[in-house]
């Protein structure tokens, strides 16, 4: 169901009551879609799984490449040392 957002500031408690009945509302602005009203329960499941996907409005994600390079980044990185253990000789294919 679509719903504009004058409909809304003039009637906000219907809207949730609809929203808790029949799931998400879109709300348009100027007939353009500008934000959909979802129940507590739907948004602490979409809270809930965060991690899995991002929004828009979420600062940008760094990457590995942007902390190894940055000079005031985490330099405290452990690398174990290498070298120690034996290896095994390679695998000799017969012909």
């Amino acid at each position: 169901m679509s719903t504009t957002a004058f409909d809304i500031s003039s009637s906000l408690i219907d809207v949730v009551e609809t929203t808790l009945k029949d799931g998400p509302q879109v709300v348009t602005k100027d007939g353009t879609e500008a934000t959909v009203l979802i129940s507590i329960n739907d948004w602490k499941v979409i809270k809930a799984n965060k991690s899995k996907w991002r929004l828009p409005s979420d600062p940008p994600a760094e990457n590995l490449v942007d902390v190894l390079l940055d000079p005031n980044g985490p330099h405290d990185i452990y690398i174990p040392p290498r070298g120690k253990h034996r290896r095994r000789p390679p695998f000799k294919f017969e012909d």
